[in-house]
């Protein structure tokens, strides 16, 4: 007891002298010392007044990781990797090395003719076997040199060479589809090595301080000239002035193409042979934000001017002929073509919206259907209209399809009203999944065209779009149909698409095929594809597909349908450096 007592008088005792202190402390005009933080044993000291700086000299300030004990692997794309343009090769001069490979394997089933020299056994009347396969390599390695602070500017150069070693095998059961010569039989194996970029690319100005730019491109480069590839996609030698505006919210572009001719087999450019005299002028304007945000617009107009009229005509590697087209008179043809156009691309809240709107004006030197002593020219008045809506339901995207091509109501008169792209590519109602949009249906008995080019939607009557002319005397396309995308996983994707088509004309189709037709329906498209991605990144993709077309009255008026499944099924594995 009494020692609590004594601990709790020397407490009072404590307080009471801090209590009087504590004025003197705070009386003006006498100083005091400050309160100091408590001292962090883990503290870093600052450096002293008397000691000199030290540093320690790096290279440049992309090999400060270094330091810190990152190390680099030439074969990691993932990390540091002065390959892929991590840090410079020296100065601010990088480099960028990519290789690629694009494997592909396709079982399909197509209506094809029988050799008019003999017909194997089990083929009936016009029509033969339709099973056919396919097997596609193409290596595809890209080099890069850059210039630049890139990371926070335009590039002051960049020069680009990216070549492609393709090898492909096809595989059919009828004599003189894959080569003119019935005696060459059903396999045919080719490769060819394309030079799809070769480009130098040149940064003219700044003329903002958010780096709003002007550059130009010269050599062989990648052309897209709206959205979706409606019109021409594709890689083409040309020079091409481009820039922004308005911190990026406005894109330009002006440019010239002459065409490449390309290979027949395996649809790369083929530098070895003169270029096609086929030229392609073009001015775009992309406004994002208008008329809403998050919403970009597109104005362009496309000045296509094609002089070939006056060369020989042209054959493929396999003897077959390209132009002239083969319908009709088989008429060289000379021709102008102005498209004008409106796209956009974006969303409205939660309503995503694509659309492009097309019109095409100009002159053919020779309708191929007029008399073959009164050649007569033709005008050139056709438009174009696609539409897609959709909508996002946490993983599920759902989407509508809606697309219209003009068609040529008559061939015999002075007017070509069917519409025609110039080399499209279509991201569209399922794209190369689609039995339509990826097979070259033949018009069996009507020519050596076909329906719609490999990888086109359009019902041009072209041999095909790769070495053939644009032709605007066509039936025309229609499409409704409605797809949906599912997000299953992170690195898988399943999506569906359910197409209906018609030819927008009949008149052409019962010109060339000497047969009248009932209905305009070419039928229903449905088609399924996987896209997974182990890595979830693009690195290692493999997509499967599988298509059927059920034909409509059309189809089968013009096709032996009878007992017979046309389909497609695709697999594709793409690895990427």
């Amino acid at each position: 007891m009494l020692r609590q007592v004594i601990g709790a008088l020397l407490l009072t005792a404590c307080a009471v002298a801090h209590a009087q202190e504590e004025p003197a402390r705070r009386r003006p005009g006498v100083e005091t010392a400050p309160d100091l933080p408590p001292i962090d044993p883990n503290a870093v000291s600052p450096p002293m007044r008397d000691v000199p700086r030290e540093s320690l000299p790096v290279p440049d300030r992309w090999r400060l990781v270094d330091a810190v004990g990152v190390k680099t692997n030439w074969w990691d794309p993932y990390n540091q990797n002065t390959l892929k343009a991590d840090r410079p090769l020296f100065d601010d001069w990088f480099i960028n090395v990519g290789v690629v490979s694009d494997t592909i394997y396709e079982l399909r089933g197509l209506p094809v003719p029988v050799s008019p020299q003999g017909a194997s056994a089990g083929s009936v009347d016009q029509f033969g076997r339709i099973s056919q396969n396919i097997f596609v390599e193409s290596i595809i390695p890209s080099l890069s040199f850059i210039k630049g602070d890139t990371a926070f500017r335009p590039p002051d150069y960049e020069v680009r060479i990216t070549p492609v070693l393709n090898y492909n095998r096809v595989a059919v059961k009828e004599d003189r589809l894959l080569r003119v010569d019935p005696l060459a039989g059903h396999v045919r194996t080719d490769a060819h090595v394309g030079l799809q970029e070769a480009f130098l690319d040149y940064h003219l100005r700044n003329v903002s301080d958010r780096f709003d730019f002007d550059s130009i491109r010269i050599g062989i480069q990648p052309v897209n000239l709206d959205f979706r590839g409606f019109l021409f996609l594709d890689q083409q030698l040309g020079v091409r002035l481009f820039g922004n505006r308005n911190n990026n919210r406005i894109q330009y572009n002006l440019g010239w193409m002459r065409r490449l001719e390309k290979d027949t087999n395996s649809g790369l450019n083929d530098v070895a042979k003169r270029p096609r005299d086929d030229d392609v002028f073009f001015a775009n304007l992309y406004w994002q934000d208008l008329p809403v945000t998050g919403y970009t617009s597109q104005a362009i107009v496309v000045y296509n001017r094609n002089r070939e009229a006056n060369d020989a005509p042209f054959y493929n590697k396999n003897g077959f002929l390209e132009r002239p087209v083969s319908i009709g008179y088989e008429r060289p043809l000379n021709y102008d073509a102005v498209y004008i156009g409106f796209n956009g691309d974006g969303h409205f809240g939660r309503f995503n919206l694509t659309h492009s709107l097309y019109g095409v004006v100009g002159n053919i030197s020779a309708n191929p259907f007029t008399s073959r002593t009164r050649p007569e020219r033709a005008k050139i008045r056709a438009f174009f209209g696609a539409v897609e809506p959709s909508m996002d339901f946490s993983w599920i995207r759902v989407r509508g399809q809606a697309l219209y091509a003009s068609g040529d109501s008559d061939p015999f008169d002075n007017t070509a009203t069917g519409f025609d792209a110039i080399f499209e590519n279509p991201q569209f109602a399922g794209a190369e999944t689609s039995y339509w949009i990826r097979q070259p249906v033949p018009l069996v008995g009507g020519g050596g065209v076909a329906l719609s080019a490999r990888n086109g939607v359009l019902n041009s009557l072209r041999p095909s779009k790769e070495q053939g002319q644009s032709n605007f005397v066509n039936p025309g396309t229609m499409l409704l149909g409605a797809g949906a995308d599912f997000d299953v996983l992170p690195e898988l994707r399943i999506s569906a698409n359910v197409n209906h088509l018609w030819f927008a004309k009949k008149a052409v189709i019962e010109v060339l095929r000497n047969q009248p037709l009932a209905s305009k329906a070419i039928g229903w498209d449905t088609s399924v594809s996987a896209v997974y991605r182990p890595t979830f990144i693009q690195n290692v993709a493999f997509r499967a597909s599988g298509a059927v077309l059920s034909g409509g009255k059309a189809f089968d008026a013009l096709f032996d349908t009878r007992g017979k499944v046309f389909y497609s099924a695709l697999f594709n594995l793409i690895l990427t450096y």
